[in-house]
């Protein structure tokens, strides 16, 4: 830690609390994050937010190449220290958030791997982006609130369980690699943190996912309600042809939408 911490003093860097900032500085838990990300001599990695470049360096001694974007142009000389050595990383000082689709494909090609320790302000925009675009990453490995972290991985009818959970499943299998102290951070944040890997499969793509994802949305759209209130509202049906769909589907007209799986919602948008 004292190192990092070091190389920031010594450029007068300031921490952003807009960018949330809060820097990995355990070098065990570094290469712990590289190892669950499963990254070998020949990936090409996209990372999110290097920060001070900590995780960057590890990433670009594994793979064979390292393009992190970055959004915050103070970190531009604390990156050129700690990259020095990296000369298979590349920093691109941009919001991915304003990065077109093209432009990262161009930088990564048609193959890469995403790895990031997101600030939790853009964890669920950053990964819904990563899962829903057309050049999927082959896997996605974050750090996340581990409130988040729950999100992900929950059952269905539990509390955790949301559209995002849903969402990341229609697309992947998510799982939680590692809980994370929050004192392995500089600063220290205000939660633990966790690791998830979340790796793409196909398993639905013979299915209309558009129409499911719409569903899946519609669901949780306010969870006290039934699902088919929420299909009604959301849908633009009527509350009867909902209900018959979900029936026909096989489940119970006043079911909620919290209590169905994928395989549930890719069954039931065959019958509406």
């Amino acid at each position: 830690m004292s190192e990092i911490r070091e190389v920031l003093a010594k450029n007068a860097f300031k921490f952003n609390k807009r960018f949330g900032q809060n820097f990995i500085t355990d070098t065990n838990l570094l290469d712990a994050i590289v190892s669950d990300a499963e990254i070998g001599k020949d990936d090409v990695v996209l990372e999110i937010g290097p920060g001070a470049g900590t995780l960057t360096a590890r990433l670009a001694r594994a793979a064979g190449k390292v393009v992190a974007y970055e959004i915050d142009e103070n970190l531009r000389p604390v990156l050129s220290e700690t990259l020095e050595d990296s000369k298979n990383a590349e920093v691109v000082f941009k919001d991915v958030a304003k990065a077109k689709d093209e432009e990262i494909l161009e930088k990564v090609g048609t193959k890469y791997k995403l790895v990031a320790n997101l600030p939790y302000y853009i964890t669920t925009p950053v990964i819904m982006r990563f899962i829903e675009c057309e050049n999927k990453p082959e896997s996605i490995t974050v750090m996340v609130q581990k409130e988040v972290g729950d999100r992900l991985v929950a059952k269905a009818g539990s509390a955790e369980y949301g559209a995002i959970t849903a969402a990341v499943r229609l697309e992947g299998d998510a799982e939680i690699t590692r809980i994370v102290n929050r004192r392995m951070f500089y600063p220290v944040p205000n939660v633990d943190s966790c690791v998830v890997t979340i790796k793409m499969n196909d398993r639905y793509d013979s299915e209309d996912k558009q129409k499911v994802k719409k569903l899946i949305r519609a669901a949780f759209a306010m969870r006290r309600k039934t699902l088919a209130n929420n299909l009604s509202s959301m849908l633009g049906i009527s509350k009867e042809n909902a209900a018959k769909a979900i029936e026909n589907a096989g489940f119970s007209a006043d079911i909620r939408g919290e209590t169905l799986d994928v395989d549930d919602f890719v069954n039931l948008s065959k019958f509406i």
